[in-house]
């Protein structure tokens, strides 16, 4: 036997939702159905979509086989590849990566539909899979008859092709993964050795969690849940909004930088625990998610850890040479999403924070450099007013007269991706002339500004030097920090 397989359903589970719109329009395109359409066509797929597969649309499903009789088998499988071409964009971002960790891991991928055989074998192609075990029309002279071939792929109908397949293969049921959106491939998930409710329909859900099924959603990182289709950031985009915080005023600027689609990595400095506020806020305006990349103190954290886990953080530990985080946002980047990380890694401490040179971790760098994606630079001002670092909780009573956090988004950063150090330089001087003059020019501070920039209880490291305050900034130091998120 060999080390398993990989079994994946298609609708609502590798794709987002359905996938019969893009498979009628192929076969109407064909000549194949006259033009005629099923009555309430886009009302059942809308059904369709929300609740995923019924008794009576599954009726329909198997009925087809008859309105298919007297079509070439050779128009349809033309079809099929105009169909494919329709379907390849609907693929969940995270599936690509899922299907690849099969690979890796030396799993035979296979797609396992109800959907007819001629119809979804390009796709499965586009897609790399190894194999297809789906619903086959019989064919006599080039011409579908009106039957079926070993039986309607469906249910145990699924199971009943699934061990065929496996017999034929060599494979182990109990070795193998199944992947799957409907209460309808229950015979199936029980099959194997390691079951998955992938975007579960609302029978499926309890039935996962009792079984503790492992419950994913392939168009959310990987962690993620969803509830009626949202995700927690949803929630949080309904909830944190500017008129909500009356302490703060906000100052953003153009968003024309930030791509409305595909990845990218935003890159910003780091002034205050506020920060992912400000961020958030700024980005969450473009109707996009940002995934962030944190430190391991946050995800620890009994609350806020698995808040920051729920909305797709990155766990970063710093110190620990794993590359895992800029693997896990490479993923991210490879499904198309934005990747937010301050590439400074901590607030800077004391006289520090006033230097009007920024020092990075050449993470950025290297993520990009690994994924192709651009490096958008941000700018962040002013969040300090609300969080100084010296004070454990955010100023909320400031309403009067709140103080204004300022964010603008800059150009692509032009990177040689060949230096991280030098990438990382460059990242960070982009950043700087997205600040306002101020933050330019090297003055002396006093021994109060110094304390505020430190963590609470460390004040007195902002006298230690006979209370003298602190001098200009220094001249810049032409490295960055290597080989860190």
């Amino acid at each position: 036997m060999s080390s398993g397989a990989a079994f994946f359903d298609l609708d609502r589970t590798l794709l987002k939702g359905p996938s019969g719109p893009a498979i009628n329009e192929a076969v109407a395109e064909a000549g194949l159905t006259g033009g005629r359409r099923l009555p309430g066509e886009a009302l059942l797929f809308g059904i369709y979509n929300f609740m995923g597969e019924t008794l009576p649309s599954m009726a329909l499903t198997r009925s087809l086989v008859l309105m298919a009789r007297g079509w070439s088998g050779a128009v349809v499988r033309q079809a099929g590849k105009a169909a494919a071409e329709r379907l390849e964009p609907l693929i969940s971002p995270y599936a690509r990566p899922l299907l690849d960790d099969h690979r890796r891991a030396g799993h035979t991928v296979v797609m396992a539909t109800t959907t007819p055989y001629d119809l979804v074998a390009p796709l499965a192609e586009r897609l790399g899979f190894d194999d297809v075990i789906a619903t086959r029309y019989a064919e006599r002279d080039g011409v579908y008859t009106g039957r079926l071939v070993d039986g309607f792929v469906w249910g145990r109908g699924k199971l009943a092709a699934v061990r065929r397949w496996a017999r034929q293969a060599g494979v182990a049921l109990d070795a193998s993964f199944a992947y799957t959106d409907s209460v309808y491939d229950l015979p199936l998930l029980s099959a194997v050795g390691h079951p998955h409710a992938v975007n579960p329909d609302f029978r499926l859900l309890p039935l996962a969690v009792l079984q503790r099924w492992p419950v994913l959603h392939l168009d959310v990182p990987p962690g993620v849940p969803k509830v009626l289709g949202k995700e927690p950031l949803d929630l949080v985009r309904l909830l944190v909004q500017p008129q909500l915080l009356p302490f703060v005023r906000f100052d953003i600027g153009d968003l024309g930088h930030i791509p409305e689609h595909g990845p990218a990595v935003l890159v910003a400095n780091h002034r205050s625990y506020f920060d992912v506020v400000a961020l958030g806020l700024t980005v969450l305006r473009t109707g996009r998610p940002i995934r962030y990349l944190g430190k391991k103190e946050v995800f620890d954290a009994p609350v806020i850890g698995p808040m920051a886990t729920a909305m797709g953080g990155i766990r970063v530990e710093r110190g620990s040479g794993s590359d895992q985080p800029l693997r896990e946002a490479a993923r991210a980047l490879e499904a198309g999403e934005l990747v937010g990380i301050q590439p400074q890694g901590t607030i800077p401490r004391g006289r520090d924070f006033f230097d009007p040179v920024l020092r990075g971790r050449t993470g950025a760098a290297r993520l990009a450099a690994l994924s192709g994606a651009p490096v958008i630079p941000i700018g962040l001002w002013g969040t300090e007013a609300v969080w100084p670092r010296s004070s454990r909780v955010p100023n909320v009573t400031n309403v009067v007269h709140p103080p204004t956090v300022r964010t603008r988004v800059g150009r692509p950063v032009r990177l040689e991706l060949a230096d991280a150090e030098a990438d990382t330089e460059r990242i960070m001087a982009d950043i700087v002339d997205l600040l306002p003059p101020e933050a330019r020019v090297p003055r002396e501070r006093t021994a109060e500004e110094i304390a505020r920039a430190l963590p609470a209880g460390h004040g007195e490291e902002a006298v230690a030097t006979n209370g003298e305050t602190s001098a200009p900034a220094g001249p810049r130091r032409r490295r960055a920090a290597t080989r860190s998120v």
